[in-house]
């Protein structure tokens, strides 16, 4: 579905009435799921994050500034942040379905309506800028509040939407559309501002002010000076210091993990740091962080160590906590902290969640679900955890890139048959709900039907998932019997003797559904899907087949002399 996160950050991180009541607007709204509220009492600003259906989004969001204008009077207002207004930025970030196109469209809407309906000014940055220059924040939001009302009397900056007036109260908001946007800050063991931002100058896009070798500033031929880029694109960095925590920070936001991960800034940070006679001493997180970005962190530090990078998610998270100090001045919940977790929670992991003894017991009774769909998927889960543990067992420091790439394509094998333990179990659900609905005639009938069919095929298309992942895992451990040590050879026979198990239990799982879906219009769906089942089934076998043959030849004791 589609789904888009806001992160408004407003002009108040003091007061507590007054975030609880932006915190509440935002959840008056159907649809919208508060993930997090992240108050700094330096700053003086609260960073709140949300996601929701793109409508409701919007909605959430328009509340929300309407509420900061409200309760927040600038002319008030004091704080280490740069800001324009009670509400200073609201962009809107595609995910699931949604697209960069789709945010870009409500961040425009949205200005309208606040411009129209609560004549705040409106400047819109990123990919949702309707003038080029516009598109880098920290543009707009030169000069700050106290340079506001000149800004406006300024044809050059006459709002995007919104009257060109100077509101002292409410100041003006910035709405936009970007990417995700990682907000990080780096401590140092100074109180020193001006250490903090020479590193920032150093590291961030922008870089510095180039300067001749009398060490004046050089300037182009309009009088601007002339900026030495710095280390890292996509990076905007500044230094402070922070009173609530005594010490100075580097204060960075990443537009694009990607290219620039926050683990290769870090480092570079603490070299930057000693090379200036001071010490990195630990690091945070501001709002929420995507978990890729501390998967990659934990792989990285473990590769420093010389240990594999094929870790489970769960230590890699651990490792990258570790490794950057995030726990050194609040700590660090990851499940709190990881946008995807924190948009999941932990509903559709109860089967996950039980124990070996309350799981087989679970599937003892005589409910219909967890069944044998879900079965499949677990040892499915167990034949690739064991493809990774042969990877990891075979792993030295030096080893081929192959052992630690088979490590880690076999831990997100698991985690997605992890996943459809409960995802199988959810859809068959689904299917016995659908029959419940009336058996009346006409609309109400149709309406059934079309919801067993719908049920139905999703009920075939989770095993048909699980089917194909255990042949991806049939795989893994043909390569782990290949590349891993003797030792392990038979865990390499059993993990592939577990995925193609689960390839074929799946598989039952797929036709067993499929022979109810009778509709003539679900003829190609029946046909293509039992022809994916049976090719899944077939690649299972045949790599299990061929793990059989090496780890029974491997094992097989000498003939006697």
């Amino acid at each position: 579905m589609k789904l888009v996160e806001c992160v408004p950050n407003f002009s108040e991180g003091r007061d507590r009435a007054v975030i609880d009541a932006i915190a509440r607007a935002i959840e008056s709204v159907d649809g919208v799921r508060l993930l997090d509220v992240d108050p700094g009492v330096a700053t003086n600003r609260t960073v709140v994050t949300f996601v929701g259906t793109p409508a409701a989004a919007a909605e959430a969001a328009f509340r929300a500034i309407r509420t900061a204008g409200e309760r927040i009077d600038m002319r008030q207002h004091r704080g280490e942040h740069a800001r324009l207004g009670a509400t200073d930025v609201c962009p809107f970030v595609p995910l699931g379905d949604a697209t960069m196109e789709d945010c870009v469209a409500l961040a425009r809407e949205l200005g309208a309506r606040v411009g129209r309906e609560l004549e705040i000014p409106i400047y819109l940055y990123e990919a949702a800028a309707l003038h080029p220059e516009r598109r880098n924040l920290a543009t707009i939001r030169a000069g700050e509040y106290e340079g506001l009302e000149a800004k406006l009397r300024d044809r050059a900056w006459k709002p995007d939407f919104g009257p060109a007036r100077f509101d002292a109260a409410r100041g003006a908001t910035v709405i936009g559309a970007r990417p995700f946007l990682v907000a990080y800050n780096i401590n140092l063991n100074t109180r020193d501002k001006r250490l903090a931002n020479d590193i920032a100058l150093d590291l961030r896009e922008s870089g510095r002010a180039a300067r001749d070798a009398s060490g004046a500033i050089v300037r182009d031929a309009a009088g601007k000076p002339v900026l030495r880029p710095g280390r890292f694109p996509h990076l905007k960095a500044v230094g402070w210091m922070i009173e609530e925590y005594g010490r100075a920070q580097i204060s960075i936001n990443f537009t694009n993990t990607d290219v620039t991960p926050v683990h290769v800034v870090f480092d570079a940070a603490c070299a930057e740091a000693e090379r200036r006679g001071l010490r990195v001493t630990g690091s945070e997180l501001v709002g929420l962080v995507p978990r890729g970005v501390m998967l990659a962190a934990g792989r990285h530090y473990l590769r420093k160590q010389g240990k594999s990078a094929g870790a489970p998610e769960a230590e890699l998270i651990h490792v990258a906590v570790l490794s950057l100090g995030l726990g050194e001045l609040k700590p660090f919940i990851a499940s709190e902290r990881i946008v995807e977790d924190r948009v999941r929670g932990t509903a559709g992991m109860r089967l996950q969640s039980l124990s070996l003894g309350d799981f087989a017991d679970e599937l003892s009774t005589d409910s219909p679900a967890p069944g044998g769909g879900s079965v499949a998927a677990l040892v499915g889960a167990l034949g690739a955890a064991l493809a990774a543990m042969v990877a990891n067992l075979s792993h030295r420091p030096g080893s081929s890139s192959e052992i630690e790439e088979l490590a880690i394509a076999a831990q997100s094998i698991k985690s997605e048959l992890l996943a459809a333990v409960d995802r199988d179990a959810a859809a068959f659900d689904a299917v016995l709900a659908a029959r419940r609905l009336p058996k009346a005639t006409g609309a109400a009938a149709s309406t059934r039907d079309a919801a067993i069919r719908a049920a139905l095929r999703e009920a075939c298309g989770v095993p048909l998932g699980v089917a194909q992942a255990a042949a991806r895992a049939a795989e893994a451990a043909r390569a782990a019997a290949r590349v891993g040590i003797a030792a392990a050879q038979s865990d390499a026979g059993v993990a592939a003797l577990c995925a193609a198990t689960a390839a074929e239990g799946a598989y039952y799982n797929v036709l067993i559904n499929l022979a109810e879906l009778t509709d003539p219009a679900d003829a190609e769906f029946v046909r293509t899907t039992r022809d994916a089942g049976q090719t899944a089934c077939d690649q299972a076998q045949a790599a299990a087949e061929t793990v059989r043959t090496t780890v029974r030849g491997g094992l097989a004791p000498a003939p006697a002399p």
